[in-house]
């Protein structure tokens, strides 16, 4: 009964997160589908109106974009607003009856609940060119699940680090930036020879396997362990961030309310 609870305290809180983001504004909700679906259509005009870029893997260009810019997207929203989850939550952690470790977990499901409904846009936009991806929608969950493991792993190591240096929400935005551009994003990995080193330090990037499990599985129908070998890769880095992140957290919770 205590554990349902304490379930039911974290979603409530990652609603009103979500909700939260958005109060005071005309158009509410719609501002955090609008800002990135822009940013979508911004890409797009660029690469295939200015540049005429030619449809890639055999599908319109759009489609190969979004299967890799949405999951990006919640990648960042997920691991920026953890960043912050305690700094932005000060008031809750000087609590001392309060569970602060659940707080990157509030800021992760917050981006979740925008992730889904940019998933369900991005099942419309493969439908209305006529590529429904079927069973491969359980896919998009699975790489979704990888996005929220990393994210979380990720936020318990720079919330606790953001609490003490106010910097890191700042490096954090630097390094988001760098990853967009050393992540398969707006290019193709098979670009880089196989046989070059960079080729794989290309895919050590955990966010590698997500990116193109995303579009593998929605443009050619591959599952998501397709390729066995970066998935274990993947689950080994995610788990030891995971791991590693909430011992650094419980272990330096007790000096928050001394900092903020």
């Amino acid at each position: 009964m205590k554990h349902k609870k304490r379930v039911e305290q974290i979603f409530a809180l990652a609603v009103s997160d979500f909700k939260g983001r958005f109060s005071g504004s005309y158009l509410g909700i719609f501002w955090g589908i609008i800002q990135p679906l822009s940013t979508i259509l911004l890409f797009w005009f660029v690469f295939q109106v200015g540049f005429r870029a030619n449809p890639v893997e055999e599908v319109p260009f759009i489609l190969w974009l979004t299967a890799g810019m949405i999951p990006w997207n919640y990648f960042y929203d997920a691991w920026f607003g953890g960043t912050g989850a305690f700094t932005s939550y000060s008031y809750i952690v000087k609590k001392v009856v309060f569970q602060v470790e659940v707080l990157p977990l509030v800021k992760i499901l917050s981006s979740s609940l925008l992730n889904l409904i940019f998933n369900g846009i991005l099942v419309m936009i493969y439908c209305l060119y006529g590529r429904f991806m079927g069973l491969h929608i359980l896919d998009m969950l699975y790489f979704s699940f990888c996005t929220f493991v990393l994210a979380l792993g990720l936020s318990y190591i720079t919330a606790t680090l953001n609490v003490f240096i106010k910097d890191i929400g700042q490096f954090i935005g630097i390094i988001l930036q760098v990853l967009m551009w050393m992540t398969p994003l707006m290019w193709q990995y098979e670009m880089i020879p196989a046989e070059s080193k960079m080729s794989l330090i290309y895919k050590l990037n955990p966010l590698h396997y997500i990116l193109n499990g995303y579009r593998e599985s929605l443009i050619h129908g591959k599952w998501f362990f397709h390729h066995w070998v970066q998935m274990l890769w993947f689950w080994t880095v995610s788990l030891t961030f995971f791991f590693a992140g909430r011992k650094i957290m419980l272990v330096m919770k007790d000096h928050f309310s001394d900092v903020l």
